[in-house]
């Protein structure tokens, strides 16, 4: 009887360990799933033709750039920082969702820009903002321009004028990873 019952205990202790490893390992994949569904290293802005356009997928923004429309759109009207139309451009696996897209959470503050944040921003008015971070594109949205800036002539992919966006902390470095960062993204030497 003795050994039955040690033999139940060492059982219910083995099933007990695996069952802890098991939800240890399921925590770990929904860890890394929920980071890969956060998509919250970069963000793409553009103002076109009196709308606001924002982008959380760098294929689409570029396609966009390219067409001048996007496949599929989540549209509020007056929805911009100005209350210009807002359009979301959305990737076809973002079209089937009603929550958790990347682009409207970080527009609307419900989702924190990466750590390693990337952003760009589109006016009118020729000119490309770059951003490092997502407190930065937040605030030239609010306030129209940038206080500390790098500014480059003539350096985007159309000739643009390129204003990388600084702030407190680094406004007296030249900022060459964004430098870099901003030409791999948009294919310049």
């Amino acid at each position: 009887m003795k050994k039955l019952i040690a033999s139940v205990v060492v059982a219910s202790a083995m099933f007990s360990l695996a069952g802890c490893h098991t939800h240890q390992v399921k925590q770990e994949e929904a860890k890394s799933v929920s980071a890969a569904q956060l998509n919250n290293d970069d963000l793409y802005e553009v103002m076109h033709e009196g709308r606001y356009y924002v982008f959380d997928d760098y294929t689409t923004y570029q396609s966009f750039l390219t067409v001048g429309e996007t496949s599929f759109r989540k549209v509020f009207i007056g929805g911009g920082p100005k209350g210009e139309t807002l359009v979301y451009g959305l990737t076809s696996e973002d079209k089937k969702k009603t929550s958790g897209i990347a682009s409207i959470d970080m527009f609307n503050g419900k989702l924190e820009g990466a750590e390693d944040f990337y952003g760009e921003m589109r006016g009118e008015d020729g000119r490309l903002y770059v951003f490092s971070t997502l407190e930065d594109m937040e605030d030239v949205r609010l306030v129209g321009e940038a206080p500390y800036r790098f500014t480059q002539i003539a350096a985007g992919p159309q000739g643009q004028t390129v204003v990388y966006v600084l702030n407190k902390d680094n406004k007296k470095k030249q900022p060459v990873e964004l430098m870099a960062k901003f030409k791999s993204m948009n294919n310049m030497k």
